[in-house]
């Protein structure tokens, strides 16, 4: 589901939706959207869809971030994201989603490893093409950071 960024996907299998980094669990809400090619429009877009299937199916996410109030979890439902997710729970609209999303995205940092994690993904999994000594090198661009 773009948002995240523009590759993002869902894959609704059965009565379960895997909502890649789309959706986090409801207490945290929803992924950022400042990556290359992230747009919170888009991602406001792409849970709506999410948000319109029935109640009862199972949401899966990718990443739970737990507060120190929980252990950490993978698993919804479209009915509680509906109601309790705090960025899109309730009757938020796009331009309050978009307006948070976005000043929320400017005060986050890099993460550690995005830029390796990049340089793979963007292959779909599969390392760069060895250098000429044999050696596989996962680049980090000095004059950029």
């Amino acid at each position: 589901m773009p948002g995240h960024t523009p590759a993002d996907m869902a894959y609704r299998v059965g009565d379960a939706v895997f909502v890649g980094d789309t959706l986090f669990m409801p207490d945290l809400g929803t992924a950022r959207c400042d990556f290359p090619g992230g747009d919170a429009h888009a991602m406001y877009c792409s849970i709506q869809r999410l948000l319109a299937l029935d109640d009862d199916t199972r949401v899966f996410v990718c990443h739970d971030y737990p507060p120190d109030t929980r252990e950490p979890q993978w698993q919804s439902t479209v009915r509680a994201q509906r109601e309790h997710n705090v960025h899109v729970g309730g009757s938020i609209g796009e331009a309050e989603f978009v307006a948070m999303r976005e000043a929320r995205d400017k005060t986050l940092g890099m993460p550690t490893l995005i830029i390796p994690a990049i340089q793979v993904n963007i292959r779909t999994g599969r390392f760069p093409a060895a250098s000429d000594n044999g050696t596989t090198y996962l680049k980090i661009p000095l004059d950029r950071l």
